[in-house]
């Protein structure tokens, strides 16, 4: 019986890969990479040469059955993102529930994720939390945003550099200048930033800036939360 090993890499320092996950790299007969030039750059680092194919949101429909083929060809299969848990906001899930679904083993190696490390970073409440990733540009935004103002659990969100602003003042529309927030950029780099504090001074502080860089992931207080 054939392998899918899911593997977090990392999100940003190439030197949080795991032990664990560096051997299976380079163990297994293909690796499915949402974006095979950058996870180039890791297996690179990494001294891996393996062969490597495209599965990301584009084709993940398409390349589940070519990932099958290749389990029921008792070859072992690594899925891993451009960073993080695949599955996580990233292609995944269906993979995971194909080998299932064909009788194969489903292994995940655990390491880096961007949202926990946001949420344990923020400074505020982490022992109950919902994660949202990224909210629908278009239709049931506006939804979304209302049902998660009396939200009693942290709300973890992910967002582009370039719409955090928007992001930020649609948060203070529906919540607030003074609901706490904490935004988490480039988490385990070089430059990373973490802005906390009620929704107008984080958005005044952003607004200040000529660009935002990175990685952005968003940390919704409680509502009942204050300090």
């Amino acid at each position: 019986m054939s392998t899918l090993y899911i593997v977090a890499t990392p999100i940003g320092n190439l030197g949080d890969i795991s032990k664990r996950a560096e051997e299976v790299l380079a163990s297994v007969h293909y690796i499915a990479c949402e974006d095979t030039r950058t996870s180039g750059v890791l297996l690179n680092h990494l001294g891996i040469n393996a062969s490597t194919f495209a599965f990301h949101q584009h084709n993940e429909h398409q390349k589940v059955e070519h990932l099958i083929n290749i389990l029921d060809a008792h070859q072992d299969v690594a899925v891993i993102s451009d960073a993080g848990m695949p599955g996580i906001s990233d292609p995944g899930f269906l993979a995971v529930r194909a080998a299932h679904q064909a009788g194969h083993t489903v292994s995940v190696i655990p390491g880096p994720d961007a949202a926990t490390t946001a949420l344990v970073a923020s400074g505020l409440p982490c022992d109950k939390y919902v994660f949202e990733g990224f909210l629908p540009q278009k239709k049931g935004r506006q939804k979304q945003l209302k049902q998660l103002v009396d939200e009693e659990r942290s709300v973890v969100l992910y967002e582009s550099p370039y719409r955090l602003q928007k992001l930020l003042k649609e948060l203070r529309k529906y919540m607030g200048d003074q609901r706490m927030v904490a935004v988490c950029r480039e988490l385990t780099k070089k430059f990373e930033e973490v802005v906390r504090g009620p929704l107008k001074s984080v958005f005044d502080r952003f607004e200040l800036r000529e660009e935002v860089k990175g990685e952005i992931v968003v940390i919704i207080a409680p509502k009942s939360y204050s300090e």
